[in-house]
């Protein structure tokens, strides 16, 4: 796993993170995240950008495949966001 690095092999995931502009962070997996975010930006994303939009992307964490991703982005929505921006810092 690394923080916005290139993705470790071809079935790599990213778990991502958004921040938007009403403060709250949004949590997703994509194979690009770069091009999810425009998508997020372009209102073409999940439901709740589209009602919240991003602010910026905040960066990411490659995983070995989408059923990690899936776990991971489970895991990472039980945390507060204060807990979940130090988790992708930390990566």
């Amino acid at each position: 796993m690394g923080v916005n690095a290139a993705p470790p092999g071809p079935e790599a995931w990213a778990v991502y993170l958004l921040e938007c502009v009403d403060g709250r962070v949004y949590t997703g997996i994509a194979r690009d995240p770069e091009k999810r975010y425009a998508q997020h930006v372009a209102g073409k994303g999940a439901r709740f950008t589209r009602s919240n939009p991003p602010r910026k992307l905040l960066g990411w964490v490659w995983v070995e495949s989408k059923s990690a991703a899936l776990k991971l982005e489970i895991a990472w929505k039980r945390l507060p966001r204060a807990k979940r921006v130090a988790r992708l810092a930390k990566n």
